[in-house]
């Protein structure tokens, strides 16, 4: 007869569903997208390891920090409480706060790839909580509920895989060894510690991106002649 799963089983369990959650294999095309860093490679913006630090530490903390990691702490909540309206309300207001197409495109593809791979897991939610063409947060914040994840871990998981997208993205498009690459992990670890600890104490009135220069990145980008990725 089977047992239940001891309390430290369940919390390596949900450690090992986050790695699967944030990993760079999992299948659903997170490597095609920049999120506007190509653009602000080819407008000479970010042009070497100092200059790229910068701008990922501004993206982070003007951005994710303000954003994506405090909507996906409530949208886990929301999915704990099985609070389908909640669910819906934060899956519009992330779309509502996309400035590009590109960027909308990015969050709705995504959050498809994922809900695609959910279903050929028997993953997916069995309540009708899920929105129609939910987007990546809002799926990622159900997966992670799914396989037992605390929020506080969720958050770091999700800001990692940006930080190492974000970095894979440069070894393929500017001049930056892989060395070089995990000299910036070093120097922007304790920066993925700092935008959880904001993004956990933010109230609704204080949410929202202020990154002119990667709306404009990325606007730009859909124009731009030679291109590696769809963003």
């Amino acid at each position: 007869m089977p047992t239940e799963p001891s309390a430290t089983q369940s919390d390596d369990l949900a450690l090992l569903g986050l790695l699967q959650l944030v990993s760079p294999a999992l299948p659903i095309g997170a490597f095609a997208w920049s999120q506007g860093l190509e653009s602000a490679f080819e407008l000479d913006w970010v042009r070497d390891e100092a200059s790229l630090a910068e701008w990922l530490e501004g993206v982070l903390h003007d951005g994710l920090s303000h954003c994506e990691l405090p909507v996906l702490a409530r949208q886990q909540h929301a999915w704990a409480a099985a609070d389908s309206d909640a669910i819906a309300f934060w899956d519009d207001w992330l779309q509502a706060n996309r400035e590009t197409a590109e960027l909308a495109a990015e969050d709705r593809r995504l959050g498809d790839a994922l809900t695609r791979l959910l279903g050929n897991l028997t993953l997916l939610p069995t309540s009708p909580s899920l929105p129609a063409k939910a987007g990546y947060v809002t799926v990622f914040a159900w997966t992670a509920e799914r396989r037992g994840v605390p929020v506080r871990q969720t958050l770091l998981g999700f800001a990692w895989a940006w930080l190492e997208n974000q970095l894979a993205v440069a070894c393929k498009a500017l001049p930056l060894g892989h060395t070089a690459a995990q000299r910036l992990v070093e120097q922007l670890r304790p920066s993925l510690v700092t935008a959880v600890d904001k993004a956990l104490t933010l109230d609704d009135e204080a949410l929202g991106p202020v990154l002119p220069g990667l709306a404009l990145a990325s606007a730009l980008h859909e124009t731009q002649y030679s291109r590696l990725f769809r963003s």
